[in-house]
């Protein structure tokens, strides 16, 4: 059964500094430079649309106001993750084109809002040159949310944009990893200190970009499923010189391809967001037609027609004792036509450890405890070792009450409602 892609444009550039005084960041410009080169029709995607950003207006922020356009952004991130969410629940794998970072904040909104509604925790894959983990704990001053975005969604900065609807943080700092960092990244260390796991490029290289894919599964292992972010700055400036901030010692497109294709061929890959692309510094078009080659072959396991549906799923699911002779329905998403069975008639791809659709007429009996094996690169699977009985699962789905939308905006009360922003100096420009 094949995912169907849904390419989403997101063409905010509210998240950069202005390249010049009487100039805009020209990012906002990259999904439609990337859909001249027939990226949708490549894809066999679905044309999900277009989410206008507000204008791009800094106005009279000066430093120590905060991050700039925080309330445009933070609007347009609830905007952003209603229409992921919209594309999730129609079962399909979004493609969501920016702008700048600041997208995560949308991105990582709907994945929270996800999480909460399975009743597991989502990761996040953080493809970036750079680590963009500025924060009022270990900089002078914050400005720019494409800076900071990963520190944002994991919970550090102002809360009317880390802590939307209450919800911080959107990851917890044990479920990201962060791939394609250069070595001396400025804030390497405050990584290595929250517990964040990183592989910069050195490290990537030496291993290689398909073992870096399949080392990001394992180490997000428990967690229900995963998003990723891809900036394209994480490419070498060799390559890739259009882009906001280029840094030398990236990696190449191959390795981009492969470190694609490898993440996104799992269910459990939920989708993937791409940035910071500006066309401002691509006359010709020719980047653009690199980029484009790079996510069509990158994502080809997406569309493949042996490609599994996401099946999302608590990250420790507790022992049920219940009747069903039906298939599971995990999660609210239904499994393949085979029950999520493998080839000889074992667990699937993402299906929980120890768990068999019960033949008719068979009694319901106790869920044995999973026997873990050897890692697989599946999250929220491992395969058995032992011989375990087949017992009776009660379909789970969302909470009650909840039906199609369930990503879709849910009021919270806000757990803090203060901001976590000092003063700041008043030295410095907007990123």
């Amino acid at each position: 059964m094949m995912r169907r892609i849904a390419v989403l444009d997101a063409p905010t550039n509210l998240g950069l500094r202005p390249p010049t005084s009487t100039s805009v960041p020209g990012c906002g410009k990259a999904p439609g430079a990337l859909r001249d080169h027939d990226l949708l029709a490549r894809l066999r995607a679905r044309d999900a649309g277009c989410l206008t950003p507000p204008r791009y207006d800094p106005g009279d922020w000066r430093p120590g106001d905060g991050v700039c356009h925080a309330r445009e952004i933070s609007g347009y991130s609830v905007a952003l993750a209603d229409r992921i969410g919209a594309i999730i629940d129609r079962g399909e794998f979004p493609l969501v084109l920016g702008g700048d970072c600041s997208v995560l904040l949308g991105s990582a909104l709907a994945m929270h809002r996800l999480g909460e509604a399975v009743g597991g925790r989502i990761g996040l894959v953080f493809v970036d040159g750079h680590s963009d983990f500025r924060h009022p704990g270990n900089a002078s001053y914050v400005g720019a949310a494409a800076g900071e975005d990963l520190a944002l969604v994991t919970g550090r900065g102002q809360a009317d944009l880390a802590a939307i609807e209450g919800r911080r943080p959107y990851f917890r700092d044990i479920d990201v990893v962060v791939l394609g960092i250069r070595a001396q990244d400025e804030y390497r260390l405050d990584l290595q200190a929250a517990g964040i796991t990183t592989r910069p490029v050195p490290a990537l290289r030496a291993e290689g970009a398909a073992r870096t894919a399949q080392w990001a599964h394992e180490q997000l292992a428990d967690c229900a499923g995963y998003w990723v972010h891809i900036d394209v700055d994480v490419l070498d400036p060799a390559v890739m010189p259009a882009v906001d901030a280029p840094d030398p010692g990236g990696i190449a497109f191959a390795e981009l391809e492969i470190l694609l294709a490898g993440l996104v061929d799992t269910p459990h890959c939920l989708g993937v967001e791409l940035t910071v692309f500006d066309p401002d510094y691509d006359p010709d078009g020719s980047y653009a037609a690199e980029i484009v080659n790079t996510v069509v072959a990158g994502l080809a396991p997406v569309s493949a027609p042996e490609a599994v549906p996401p099946r999302l799923l608590p990250a420790a699911p507790p022992p049920q004792r219940v009747r069903s002779t039906g298939p599971a329905i995990l999660a609210g998403l239904a499994t393949p036509p085979n029950g999520g069975a493998g080839p000889a008639g074992g667990p699937g791809p993402g299906s929980p450890v120890g768990i068999a659709p019960l033949g008719p007429g068979e009694p319901a009996v106790d869920e044995p405890e999973a026997v873990k094996g050897p890692a697989t690169g599946g999250l929220a699977s491992a395969p058995v070792e032992t011989p375990v009985p087949a017992v009776a699962v009660e379909p789970v789905g969302p909470p009650a009450g909840v039906g199609p939308g369930l990503l879709r905006r849910v009021p919270r009360a806000d757990e803090d409602g203060a901001s976590e922003d000092g003063p700041a100096p008043s030295s410095a420009g907007i990123a």
